[in-house]
């Protein structure tokens, strides 16, 4: 499986981007799906990541209100629309399959699972 993020780029704060992950493989039923970021300097963070079998969709508490998740089997591609950014949001967004979204904790990647190369958000001020 190869996963490619795109949709990243320059913002001002308070606009949206929507990010777009495209995979190799169809369908994609049977991974969950998800976005990381990092940001300069710090480590990676879990964002954002929706189930394969019931669509449900997770967040990390810092994003719930501001992005939302979804996913197109049919095209084999997850979306990351992000309103409202800021900042800090700033980082390189990665897209992978095999998430496990840990309530509270840290997230992460199962070991069968893949990561995709980063898009980097850039939000000005």
């Amino acid at each position: 499986v190869q996963l490619q993020a795109s949709g990243g780029g320059l913002v001002q704060a308070g606009g949206s981007l929507r990010l777009s992950c495209a995979a190799s493989v169809r369908p994609l039923n049977g991974y969950t799906i998800g976005w990381f970021r990092q940001a300069p300097g710090k480590e990676r963070e879990g964002v954002s990541c929706i189930h394969s079998g019931d669509n449900s969709a997770y967040y990390a508490d810092s994003f719930k209100d501001r992005f939302t998740i979804s996913r197109d089997n049919t095209k084999s591609m997850v979306y990351l629309q992000m309103n409202s950014l800021k900042p800090e949001d700033t980082a390189v967004y990665y897209c992978a399959a095999g998430v496990v979204p840990v309530i509270g904790g840290t997230w992460f990647v199962l070991p069968e699972g893949y990561w995709g190369k980063g898009t980097l958000v850039t939000v000005s001020s």
